[in-house]
């Protein structure tokens, strides 16, 4: 009767999340198979399979007619240039945080909290003045840098969680066999705090490839918009190049879904521990 009971439980669970995948996945399968239509037959075909063959020259008019490779050469190096910067940025102060003895080190990791519950776009004007005080407006330089400040808090806590968990019996050990701190940090703390590591490397991509409302601020040269802005391109007022927009989209997602499979068990192990050593 447990026996029983345990099946039909399970597979009421299986079956559960068999239809959220599903839902999950279709707006994404619907994104495609719209990229793929003429559009005279968006608004007519509702299936998912185009009447004529696959267009794929949708994709060609959005990455050149469109500009589309411009922007995403803009994201591509703005991500790689952020998230590079986080990781050194936020693994070096989450370890001197962690395990260095020093003056006012809680104070600022709690000043470094404490910016989690300003919002994000609140802090835009303050921003914009700084940058342009400082002739970073409109620069490549100055957008860069000010994602790296706003995504450091988030990134340096889930680090410093998991340095505060790592055994400091390997630090001594390192010690007593000559190394330095910086080999310590390098050699010891980076390689086991990998899961952490690409956590943060999968949040702040998708962070800084989604972002658009801070570029708008900091930029007023279009040549130096990201990708997001390239979605827009496509949105008039007064009519939508509907199969062109998904598309680029398909393009824009392409990369991030890339990314997530190759780092999806560091993320995994990174989020269900709690971005703690386990």
């Amino acid at each position: 009767m447990q026996r029983l009971k345990n099946f039909f439980t399970n597979s009421g669970i299986h079956l559960f999340l068999i239809f959220w995948a599903i839902v999950s996945i279709f707006p994404l399968i619907w994104m495609i198979s719209t990229s793929l239509k003429e559009r005279n037959e968006i608004f007519t075909n509702r299936g998912l399979i185009p009447n004529n063959a696959f267009n794929f020259k949708n994709y060609i008019d959005a990455w050149i007619d469109g500009g589309f490779n411009l922007y995403t050469l803009n994201s591509i190096i703005y991500t790689v240039a952020v998230v590079i910067g986080i990781v050194i940025i936020s693994s070096l102060a989450a370890y001197g945080i962690s395990r260095l003895e020093m003056f006012g080190k809680k104070t600022i990791y709690l000043s470094f909290m404490a910016t989690l519950m300003i919002p994000i776009p609140g802090a835009f004007i303050s921003i914009y003045i700084v940058m342009s005080n400082l002739g970073l407006a409109n620069t490549r330089t100055g957008y860069i840098l000010a994602l790296i400040a706003t995504s450091l808090p988030v990134s340096i806590f889930i680090l410093k969680s998991f340095f505060d968990d790592i055994s400091r019996e390997l630090e001594e050990a390192a010690i007593m066999d000559g190394a330095n701190r910086f080999q310590i940090y390098y050699k010891i703390m980076l390689p086991l705090a990998r899961p952490a590591i690409a956590t943060i490397i999968i949040l702040n991509t998708l962070s800084v490839w989604n972002e658009f409302m801070l570029a708008l601020v900091v930029f007023t040269d279009n040549s130096l918009m990201p990708i997001q802005m390239g979605l827009s391109v496509f949105v008039g007022q007064y009519t939508t190049q509907y199969e062109l927009l998904m598309a680029a989209s398909t393009i824009m997602v392409l990369p991030v879904i890339l990314i997530y499979i190759l780092m999806q068990k560091q993320f995994i192990k990174g989020i269900t521990s709690g971005a703690i050593k386990g």
